[in-house]
């Protein structure tokens, strides 16, 4: 080997503090487990990705093909196109009949940027942000990347609904931001519009600023009812910040694009920030955007009911399963069954579970722990209904093995 080609040595990297508090997303932990597997020429089942099956629908790819023959190459401003955002304006205006300014909208690369612009500029050491449970893998983490303290609430005596109720009682003088998801990723749970607003309610009475995270805003089953916190009062607005995401939605995760709503003031803040980290999101995705919010939306529909097929095969059959409890998701296109039943003998936490149906199943879901849920499981059915029914036989195979 010459000098060239010999591994560089180095001291111990001095990581930041801050990072060095931080975890690694368990979900990226999954989707490379799951890659390694299948490197090997194995037939993997993998439950562990959040991301559509979808390909995007032809008529946004056209938009941000002809955004390229147009010559749309160029840096745009750090809040993005005035098309992209007059899309977004229009859109909410049309769907939940609320106005916002063009100085209250801002283009991001995805929706964890917008989450991650939004924490940043509002916390820091001494603040506390509520965080319900289980939660999205980031959001504590940014929450610590931001130097203050994430505060949790447990939720699982309502099955992971979160009240007004319980807000009001994690509430301490320190609490600046509270995050919220619904649809929920991981459990699929909607918050119903009525307790949604209550929250708000309580937050506004005690100064506290708020997060809607909205990544799933459209992919809600009936009887449930799409919601977004746009739609509330404006006084009920005056500390929000919607994330939004055109990821899952329109099938458009690798397009890297989102948005953020929030007042002008807090808008300026987080453009600030964007400016010196990402600047614009990428020129022609914007264009692609835009057209998936003006464009029909016939393919939201076609999804939004696959997936509902989906779950209604694979929440009775996971409730089949020895050891298996799993509540019904209103949204999103995950289950989160409650796997504890399994846990006996040399299996004592839900990594251990999932290590098992790697090892023995070939199959791959996310570990709850990672969620903030020891003794649970991420299943995502964002796959066809045969890899579900053959996964799903996988597990019973393990589940049963551990039952005996």
């Amino acid at each position: 080997m010459s000098v060239m080609q010999q591994p560089l040595k180095t001291a111990n990297f001095p990581v930041s503090e801050n990072v060095a508090k931080m975890q690694a997303s368990s979900t990226m932990a999954a989707m490379q487990a799951a890659v390694a597997l299948r490197a090997t020429g194995v037939d993997v089942v993998d439950f562990g990705p959040g991301e559509p099956d979808f390909d995007t629908p032809p008529h946004i790819k056209r938009a941000a093909e002809e955004a390229i023959r147009a010559g749309q190459t160029k840096y745009t401003p750090t809040a993005g196109t005035r098309n992209l955002q007059h899309a977004i304006i229009n859109y909410y205006e049309r769907e939940f009949g609320t106005r916002y300014e063009p100085s209250e909208v801002m283009a991001t690369a995805g929706g964890k940027q917008a989450i991650f612009n939004a924490i940043v500029t509002l916390v820091g050491p001494g603040d506390e942000v509520l965080i319900p449970k289980p939660y999205w893998v980031t959001f504590p983490e940014i929450v610590i990347f931001a130097g203050a303290k994430p505060v949790y609430i447990e939720t699982e005596e309502t099955d992971f609904l979160l009240t007004a109720e319980q807000v009001a009682r994690a509430i301490t003088p320190r609490t600046k931001l509270l995050i919220l998801n619904s649809p929920s990723n991981p459990s699929g749970r909607v918050i119903p519009s009525a307790e949604f607003k209550k929250i708000l309610e309580v937050a506004t009475e005690r100064g506290i600023y708020t997060i809607s995270d909205e990544c799933y805003l459209r992919f809600v089953y009936p009887p449930a009812e799409v919601f977004s916190a746009a739609s509330l009062a404006p006084e009920l607005r005056a500390r929000l910040c919607i994330a939004g995401s055109f990821s899952k939605t329109y099938a458009m995760t690798g397009w890297r694009i989102g948005y953020a709503l929030s007042p002008t003031d807090w808008t300026r803040e987080m453009l600030k920030v964007q400016s010196h980290s990402t600047s614009n999101p990428n020129s022609m995705t914007q264009s692609a955007a835009a057209e998936a919010f003006n464009g029909s939306q016939d393919c939201v529909a076609a999804m939004l009911a696959e997936y509902r097929t989906r779950r209604d095969w694979l929440i009775p059959a996971l409730c089949d399963i020895p050891g298996f409890r799993c509540t019904q998701p209103e949204g999103a296109f995950y289950a989160f069954p409650d796997v504890r039943g399994c846990l006996k003998g040399e299996l004592k936490t839900s990594a251990e579970f999932s290590e098992r149906l790697l090892k023995d199943a070939h199959t791959v879901v996310t570990d709850g722990a990672g969620f903030g849920s020891e003794g649970f499981i991420r299943i995502s059915y964002a796959t066809s209904l045969d890899r579900l029914q053959e996964g799903v036989r996988r597990i019973r195979q393990v589940a049963e093995k551990l039952a005996r």
